[in-house]
Formats: C-alpha cells, structure tokens, sequence
C-alpha cells in the first residue's frame, strides 16, 4: 500500500485529472461517507472519493438512493474533506435537489461546496439536465456527469438492469457525453453499460471517463467501498470485484469481544490500572 506523508502531498485536481487521461493513466475512484474511512482511503493514494448518494443504501439502510436529503448529503461531505489531504472528492447532489429547477441546482451546488468543502459535485442525466449543469458550471463549481444507468432514476427505469443496449439508448447516451463535455464538465461517470459503447465514448470526448460495470477501456473505475470490501453481501452484480470479506472479519473480532466479556477474559490485569 502506498501511503503519502504530509510532506509529499499533492493534492488532486480537475487539471490533474485532465493529464492522467492524456498519458493514458487510469484513475482510480471510491466512494467514501465519513471521516475515519475517508482518511484511510486517501492515505492509500485513491485519486477521487466520491460522497456518493449510495450512503442512502449502505449508511441509512434504504432501498434505493432517493430518500437521502441535501442536508445528509453535506453532513457526509464534510466529514470526508476534513479527513482528505490528496484525494479530489466529489459529491452527488441528491435525488430532487436539481431537476428541473436550475436555480435550485445552483443553489444546492453552493450549499455543498461553501458547507463541506468539496471540491466538486456530480449529477446524473444528459439533456433533461442540461440547464441545470450549465447553471452551476456558470457558478464556477466543477461538474461531473453521470449517464448509463441513473439510480436516482429508477422508478422510471424500474430495474437496475444493463442500460444502451438498444441502437436509440445507445446513441443518446453518446450525444449527451458530448453535450456534457461541451457545456464544461470536467469527467463523466457510466454506469453498467455495454463495455464497447463506454470505450466509444471514452474515445468521442477529451474529458476523462470513469466506469463502474462499463469494462476496462475508459479511463479511470468507480466502485462502491462497502461492497468492494465485502461489508455488504447482498449486491453482487457481475462488475463488482470483493478486495476483502470484512463482514466475515468484524463479525469474527465482535463475537471474540462477546466471548472475552462473558468469560471474564476482559479486560485482564495488564489492561486495568
């Protein structure tokens, strides 16, 4: 593991995002929703953290990303910036709190970055959005896009299935990565979408493409950390890689911690004063 001091730290940028792409090295991106796991994950030498709405499923324990508030939002980014030293992190702008209303994106864009610190935010959608992407950019907040499958979408969508398969799909997502690209956003997240279509768009635009279930040739990753390390079980779909079985761990140190406690194994004399 490689573990940057303070004294070597240089901090990520949108600049640095840029070259990456340029010399063809990947970035890597992991989500993160709190201070003491944020530290970890940027001492590690991750390239972008995202404070991802997911935190609505694996912090709050709902069903689907839409209940989280922009409040809960910042409460999550602010404790990851206070932890990072290096990483960029981005935020999702939550489900309602920029659709349809480019005031209020705006509005809500400048919430999270005055409130948390962050360094950038992230949306989801192409064109049915794009006066609400161009609002913020105007603002001079960077913006990261997301197409593919859309989670604060999926009522509409109504399954968490491969998204662009057809001729039609496919296309609009392409026009919306270079309508995305135009208005000024800095990356672009796919979510599960045929691995030849994300390398055509990863090849169509100039701003960095990062994939989560979108193969291997865009230009940087994107997983969920509670399911990479195996904290979460029940999501498993096929792009998710487990780097570890914490659940199997924890659960194993908790019930010797049960055990020791019943037993009088704990704490023992040289753990007393």
């Amino acid at each position: 593991m490689s573990v940057h001091s303070s004294a070597s730290v240089k901090r990520i940028t949108t600049h640095t995002l840029q070259e990456m792409k340029h010399r063809g090295e990947k970035i890597s991106m992991l989500t993160a929703y709190d201070y003491s796991m944020a530290k970890i994950v940027d001492a590690a030498g991750m390239d972008i953290i995202l404070v991802g709405d997911s935190a609505s499923n694996v912090m709050a324990g709902h069903e689907t990303t839409l209940p989280i508030t922009l409040d809960q939002m910042i409460y999550h980014a602010s404790a990851v910036v206070r932890a990072v030293k290096r990483s960029f992190v981005v935020v999702d702008i939550p489900f309602g709190s920029y659709q349809g209303n480019s005031s209020e994106a705006l509005r809500s864009a400048i919430r999270i970055m005055k409130e948390s610190g962050a360094h950038s935010v992230k949306v989801e959608g192409g064109s049915e959005i794009k006066e609400s992407v161009v609002r913020i950019l105007s603002a001079g907040v960077p913006v990261m896009g997301h197409l593919g499958l859309t989670p604060q979408s999926i009522y509409k969508f109504g399954t968490y299935t491969v998204r662009a398969k057809e001729e039609a799909e496919a296309n609009k997502l392409l026009e919306d990565a270079k309508m995305l690209e135009a208005c000024g956003c800095f990356a672009l997240v796919l979510e599960k979408i045929p691995a030849a279509l994300a390398k055509k768009v990863a090849e169509s635009v100039s701003i960095p493409v990062i994939g989560i279930g979108a193969g291997p040739d865009v230009d940087g990753q994107v997983l969920v950390m509670h399911d990479m390390l195996g904290i979460t079980q029940e999501f498993k779909p096929r792009f998710l890689r487990q780097y570890a079985d914490l659940q199997k761990t924890m659960m194993e140190a908790f019930q010797n911690y049960i055990s020791d406690v019943k037993n009088r194994d704990f704490p023992n004399q040289s753990e007393s004063y």
